[in-house]
């Protein structure tokens, strides 16, 4: 253990399995003491921990936005972002980064432009000295970080020149800012301070935001290279969303836009946010809406009693919804959900359709080609009395084929199983959820005789942040004559992300396996996670994931050998269409 690394330790006991257990004449100790007389160890403050100067606030508003002053808040936040994460005094952590900012700021904000460089590099010069070391030509090369700005945004030629010195300098391995997970190497952006506070931070603090979450994306997101806008011109379009935005809701809410223009499935605000809950509505109908042939489709229920009370059937077709053509409250939607694909934002805006803040929702629909207006109730999520059906992990269907159930996977359970699967027909496996257990290996290896390569990552360090390099595939073993040796039915569509979408890669290297389905969420790899001010918590995947040839996996997501997609029909007679088709190629 770590104790300057560590925040929490967390002790239990974990029953797997039926039963029940009990846990008697427990002792902690630490280091060989009780828990009770250990001691407690006390943090050495850091430089950082001790300039409190803008603890209370950043002492900024009123921020000019005419054309001058905001290419100046553009090139300011390229140049903070930078240094950041390449000057070697900053990422040994002796300044407050956050708070150097305003620092700057202030000094610059009124003066001439043809002032404002000489700031600038006395600013850069002051930070500190550093050595220099020759770069060698890294090599697997994926893309390189954008660093152009530098000697073509109209600087001096004394701050590109100070700022270019910099690109050479020798830098430690963990930045104080980002440091990368031991094993996997997605980034730890460790020491981001999330002001909990500040539920509606100043104009200085929501300026912070944006170049923090800009910057962590221009250099420490692995699909950088498939954003299609000019980056640094989103960083200009949004300068004056932040700062213009009025109350705790739209910063919240220009905070999820700039996270949804990454187009990553991963991304998104992931704890609670009550300004953001309240936008899409705190009540819900009762019923479960999907996206099937580009329609919003009815395919199932929170609660069947209100749902027959309400009559709404499954298969029935929205339409309208308060008014609002389906279509139209989607787009309004679209740019608040994150998502690597489209079908994937479609997999996230369908639940939204359903929310209120009123104890009523007006909706049109369509069933057999009739037209009918409805006005149904709207629920607490505790009144809807929802509880998800727990699925098998393993069972055997007709004709003898077997099927497994990712989304309740236990590696425990595998050699049984398998056992018990061995002579069957097929093997269906289901991968239309999260993965309960991570089973790549374990379980890729059963599947085939010989070792496969069926992955290659992409990954930056601290000495060149936003170059990112291949690392060499990495194969999933095989077992021989022992392997499995019928028919291998994979199973995917829009919820197969992430782990589900890796599991895929892997098992389809089978030589006798088939992916029957749809596009998936195309949103791979081990995710890092950070804070904006004002306790904003999203993430980014954080490494990059790609096919052995190098193919991408994000956004494309895992494409299907034998397409196959819901239909409203299949929808209204309780249909897995998905599974029908894969079943019949397992039997043919």
């Amino acid at each position: 253990m770590s104790p300057e690394n560590t925040q929490k330790i967390v002790f239990g006991a974990l029953l797997t399995g039926k039963g029940k257990m009990w846990v008697d004449n427990l002792k902690i100790s630490i280091d060989g003491k009780d828990i009770k007389n250990a001691k407690v160890y006390q943090k050495k403050l850091t430089k950082v921990d001790l300039d409190k100067e803008f603890d209370l606030g950043s002492k900024i508003s009123n921020i000019n936005l005419e054309k001058e002053d905001l290419d100046y808040l553009t090139n300011l936040g390229l140049i903070w972002g930078y240094l950041k994460y390449y000057h070697p005094s900053v990422a040994e952590g002796n300044y407050n980064w956050d708070y150097e900012l305003f620092r700057i700021y202030e000094k610059t904000k009124k003066v001439p432009s043809n002032e404002k460089d000489k700031i600038l590099v006395k600013w850069v010069k002051n930070l500190g000295k550093y050595q220099t070391e020759k770069k060698s030509e890294a090599e697997n090369v994926k893309f390189k970080p954008d660093l152009d700005w530098i000697t073509n945004s109209g600087f001096s030629q004394e701050l590109s020149d100070e700022l270019l010195k910099i690109k050479n300098a020798k830098r430690p391995r963990a930045n104080y800012y980002v440091d990368f997970f031991s094993n996997v190497g997605n980034p730890d952006f460790k020491n981001e301070n999330p002001y909990l506070k500040m539920t509606y931070p100043d104009e200085g603090f929501r300026l912070l935001s944006l170049y923090r979450y800009w910057n962590m994306i221009q250099y420490y997101f692995p699909y950088k290279n498939l954003i299609e806008e000019d980056w640094k011109k989103v960083l200009k379009e949004f300068i004056p969303k932040f700062i213009n935005a009025k109350d705790e809701t739209e910063y919240a809410l220009v905070s999820l836009e700039i996270i949804t223009r990454i187009r990553d499935t991963h991304a998104d605000i992931i704890n609670y946010n009550k300004k953001i809950h309240h936008f899409f509505g705190t009540r819900y109908t009762a019923l479960q809406v999907v996206f099937a042939e580009n329609k919003a489709v009815v395919n199932d229920f929170y609660n069947e009693d209100f749902a027959k009370e309400a009559g709404i059937q499954k298969g029935d077709v929205i339409t309208e919804i308060n008014g609002v053509k389906t279509e139209d409250f989607v787009n309004n939607l679209l740019k608040y959900i994150p998502g690597s694909n489209y079908i994937t934002q479609l997999r996230d805006v369908a639940p939204n359709l359903m929310r209120s803040n009123n104890e009523t929702l007006k909706i049109k629909l369509t069933r057999n080609g009739k037209t009918e207006e409805k006005t149904i109730k709207t629920y607490t999520g505790p009144e809807l009395k929802y509880t998800r059906e727990k699925k098998e992990f393993f069972k055997i269907l007709d004709n003898n084929l077997a099927y497994l159930y990712m989304g309740s996977a236990n590696a425990a359970d595998l050699p049984a199983i398998f056992e018990k699967i061995k002579n069957t027909k097929g093997l269906i496996i289901d991968l239309r959820s999260y993965p309960s257990d991570f089973l790549t290996f374990k379980m890729g290896k059963l599947l085939k005789p010989e070792s496969t390569e069926f992955v290659k990552f992409t990954k930056t360090k601290n000495d060149h942040p936003g170059l990112f390099t291949f690392t060499s595939s990495l194969e999933v073993p095989g077992t021989g004559k022992e392997s499995y040796q019928g028919k291998i039915a994979i199973l995917i569509n829009e919820t197969t992300q992430s782990s589900a979408e890796y599991h895929t890669m892997a098992f389809r290297t089978a030589p006798n396996s088939k992916v029957f389905g749809s596009q998936t969420a195309g949103a791979d790899g081990n995710v890092s996670e950070f804070f904006l001010p004002g306790n904003i918590k999203t993430m980014i995947s954080g490494i990059g994931i790609y096919y052995p040839d190098e193919k991408e996996t994000q956004r494309i997501g895992i494409v299907p050998d034998v397409e196959v997609k819901p239909t409203i029909e299949g929808i209204k007679n309780n249909k897995d269409e998905v599974l029908e088709k894969a079943t019949k190629w397992i039997n043919n």
